[in-house]
């Protein structure tokens, strides 16, 4: 394709561009959900994810972000209209160090999904929560879903989590910040 000079008023210089790439695109709506019990050590490092990005990102139009705690029911029916879900939670005895971190493929996510979970009313884990939005959504459930899971191991009654656990979060915090601002 032949690159077109076209003017922008940037110290007045010529940039060169391709007719393709002036074509504003729609800004896909994405739902950001972060389980876990902040009082149960290290399980609320997910809800240290949700909190760090709703500082880190501010108010944006085109992502939401959720707490999915304990009342994570109210929060699923807020996700029709969202096109991408990314879903933050711990994952416990993976045979890894705590604060490792992980992005299930796609294949593995949908593998999770049930017909009819048996769960708490308030406790819902992210693959419980996938298969009641995707009965709740029907042809609305997103097509793009991304989990990721940090690795911990302390999941006693304790307010705080472990420094190496807060570490993983935070490198799930650095990733989701450069890839939601992209």
């Amino acid at each position: 394709m032949t690159k077109r000079p076209v003017k922008f008023y940037l110290t007045g210089c010529f940039i060169w561009i391709t007719m393709e790439e002036m074509i504003l695109t729609d800004t896909k709506k994405i739902a950001v959900l972060g389980f876990g019990n902040p009082v149960r050590a290290d399980d609320g490092v997910g809800i240290y994810v949700i909190e760090q990005l709703k500082t880190r990102l501010g108010e944006a139009e085109h992502i939401s972000i959720f707490d999915m705690g304990t009342s994570a029911f109210e929060v699923l029916f807020k996700l029709k209209g969202h096109e991408h879900i990314i879903l933050v939670d711990a994952v416990i005895n993976t045979g890894e160090p705590v604060g490792t971190t992980y992005k299930l493929p796609a294949s593995e996510v949908e593998g999770q999904i049930q017909d009819d979970p048996m769960v708490f009313l308030h406790s819902l884990k992210w693959d419980q929560a996938l298969s009641y939005a995707k009965k709740m959504l029907g042809d609305d459930y997103p097509k793009e879903i991304d989990v990721y899971l940090i690795a911990i191991d302390d999941t006693r009654f304790n307010v705080g989590m472990s420094e190496t656990a807060r570490i993983g979060g935070d490198k799930i915090v650095d990733f989701l910040e450069k890839e939601l601002q992209a």
